[in-house]
């Protein structure tokens, strides 16, 4: 078996082969990596030759190495051009997750994946968090967490719950969960997959290739329609659960909804069950309520109850970089979102607080920020960081910026100028690598920024 790609992922991916009984060669570009995996006794090999195919039955390739667009990887089109397979470690998971211990159990092991746009990794750890404080087993993996061959064998009765990206979703060669959830869709990564179309398709892999028993569809985009009406043999069937914020949902079904900060579950015509979200400090904005409206979907259709669902929902604490509300001082909240990486997920943050304090900016995405202004009106100042801090601010009319470039510059202007009852957000609306080396590297310097100001 031969392994492309030695980080978190590629690595748990070559130590459960060999556990397995393979004989595993790998590679990466990086030298660092490659130094790391054969000072654990890893055969490296260079896959991008042609000879290095000799005897290999199939390549498992990490889910950042691209296979079709922009273009293949070299090694994987050698590996193409020798007949090999190429799958990805999620297809594994799925193949050899269940075992023959399962017999013996009482209650079949089930598989959550969780896929869109925005709101999944929220959505997954939301998921696991209600698991988790109503006593049913879980373990937490793929974008998030742990690398999914790097999990426990499963237990009785367990959840696994998968955050699964589009990277993830496109090339995996089985993808059968019990639960399947399509949060939303956005434009991002349109040069990995060939265009809008193309990333849509990648996600909806998740449910056409396996079938899943439930499918939990967010419908606020025509995407999550098409998918949803896909799925249903009709308004009876209540194998798919529409979920939206923002949109009374009667007609389906099965369905949950938020609106006006109350989520509320309805099932063949009527209200079965409503919770107030609004004072929920874990799960602020409609983005959030949209992340909870699907993981009480999936709870519920896992059979537990409303009352421990809600129990949960407002003991869940957030997750970092992803609305973490990290300080507060003379009614100024401090909110870290830096994973809002695209204009979708920014506007989602905007929408979220009143009076905002805006840190944005960075590597500007394909598209520009035209869909940011609808929704400005929230925002008292924007403090523009990045190289190309000007060029993005120019693209914000109607509000006043600050060229700041700096994170410890914005900050410190924020602080000075912020007044009770309003919110210091970063929201940057872009990526990151133009001054860290990921989103959460500058969520950190953020928060670090923070508690220097307020001491």
């Amino acid at each position: 078996m031969a392994v492309l790609g030695l980080g978190r992922s590629g690595l748990a991916t070559a130590r459960a082969l060999r556990a397995g009984g393979a004989d595993v060669v790998a590679w990466d570009d990086g030298a660092p990596a490659r130094e790391k995996a054969e000072g654990e006794g890893i055969e490296l090999r260079d896959l991008s030759k042609a000879k290095a195919w000799e005897g290999v039955a199939l390549l498992v390739t990490s889910p950042g190495i691209p296979h079709l667009y922009p273009k293949p990887h070299p090694a994987i089109a050698a590996a193409r051009a020798a007949g090999v397979p190429v799958d990805n470690d999620i297809g594994l998971f799925f193949r050899s997750f269940a075992t023959r211990e399962w017999d013996s159990f009482d209650q079949r092991p089930k598989v959550v994946a969780v896929t869109g746009s925005n709101g999944k990794s929220t959505t997954s750890a939301l998921i696991h968090h209600i698991l988790a404080e109503s006593g049913r087993p879980t373990q937490l993996a793929g974008n998030i967490g742990r690398g999914v061959l790097d999990i426990e064998p499963a237990r009785d009765g367990e959840v696994v719950v998968l955050e699964l990206s589009s990277y993830q979703t496109d090339l995996a060669r089985a993808l059968t969960p019990d639960v399947a959830v399509f949060t939303n869709l956005s434009p991002d990564h349109l040069d990995r997959h060939g265009g809008l179309g193309g990333y849509f398709a990648a996600k909806r892999r998740l449910f056409a290739e396996g079938g899943p028993d439930r499918a939990v569809i967010g419908i606020d985009e025509d995407e999550g329609r098409y998918l949803a009406n896909q799925l249903s043999e009709g308004k009876g069937d209540d194998r798919v659960i529409e979920v939206s914020s923002g949109q009374k949902l009667e007609g389906a079904a099965w369905s949950v909804f938020a609106r006006k900060g109350f989520l509320a579950e309805w099932r063949r015509g009527r209200q079965v069950a409503s919770v107030d979200l609004r004072d929920v400090k874990g799960l602020p904005g409609a983005h959030n309520h949209q992340n909870a409206c699907a993981a009480w979907a999936v709870a519920r259709s896992l059979g537990l109850g409303p009352r421990a669902i809600e129990a949960a929902m407002r003991s869940y604490p957030g997750l970092p970089h992803r609305s973490q509300r990290i300080a507060e001082r003379d009614g100024v909240a401090f909110v870290n979102d830096s994973k809002a990486t695209n204009v979708d997920s920014a506007a989602k943050a905007l929408q979220a607080f009143q009076k905002i304090r805006w840190i944005c900016g960075g590597l500007e995405k394909e598209g520009g920020l035209g869909p940011l202004v609808p929704f400005l009106g929230t925002v008292v100042k924007g403090y523009v960081i990045g190289r190309e801090a000007a060029g993005f601010a120019r693209q914000l009319p109607g509000i006043e910026t600050e060229i700041c470039t700096t994170m410890a510059r914005a900050v410190e202007r924020a602080v000075e100028e912020a007044k009770p009852g309003e919110t210091v957000l970063l929201a940057p609306a872009a990526a990151s690598f133009d001054q860290y080396d990921n989103f959460e590297k500058r969520g950190e310097d953020f928060a670090a920024e923070v508690r220097r100001h307020l001491g």
